[in-house]
């Protein structure tokens, strides 16, 4: 009765071990590297998730808060020399601030599509897509300086509205797969922070 005891209690640690988390490759000086993570509640009486650490999230998140920065900065861009625009382009003071106006309208329908990606496909692809958007919507207005291309130009504007619909959505979600549970509130204000900060130019 005791062996019977003592062999289901062995059976059971060694369940526990193979169920555990594991980070990565254990070597015979593994000891030796400390494993930085964090625990964080899954909200039901399982065990809780364990989270990894890395030393390179500050400078993913920084980069983040960068890139939400030089979208941010295009949304007014054009309406604080609104009276240049409509010189330059031969358009009314309206069709100026549909150039900010589009960014907002934007985000209504494609916010729906662009959560579900995000839950769908990871911050890895909705990333990705965001920095193509804006790099495209950028260079789109670069190649429309021209007097009878203002069409173009707001067709890149909307490019740029596009990426920021993906860019508002990730900071929460970024904090919370990079960081641990202590964290998650700083890093989500520096991924919100860049794009307070392109406000800061129009001042």
């Amino acid at each position: 009765m005791g062996e019977d005891a003592r062999a289901s209690q062995e059976s059971s640690a060694r369940d526990a071990n193979d169920a555990g988390p594991h980070l990565g490759a254990r070597g015979p000086d593994a000891a030796a590297e400390p494993i930085e993570c964090s625990i964080i509640p899954n909200g039901d009486s399982s065990s809780p998730a364990t989270t990894r650490l890395y030393k390179k999230r500050w400078l993913i998140v920084c980069l983040f808060s960068a890139y939400s920065l030089s979208n941010a900065y295009q949304w007014i861009q054009y309406g604080i020399i609104s009276n240049i625009m409509m010189k330059f382009y031969n358009v009314d003071g309206l069709a100026v601030d549909w150039l900010s106006m589009v960014y907002m309208l934007t985000y209504i329908p494609f916010i729906f599509p662009v959560t579900w990606l995000l839950d769908k496909k990871g911050l890895r692809v909705t990333a990705l897509l965001a920095n193509a958007l804006n790099f495209s919507g950028t260079w789109i207005k670069v190649a429309s300086a021209k007097a009878n291309l203002f069409g173009l130009t707001m067709f890149g504007q909307f490019v740029s509205s596009l990426a920021q619909v993906f860019i508002l959505g990730m900071p929460s979600s970024l904090a919370s797969v990079w960081f641990g549970a202590d964290e998650v509130s700083t890093a989500c204000s520096i991924g919100v922070f860049g794009n307070q900060a392109s406000c800061l130019n129009y001042t």
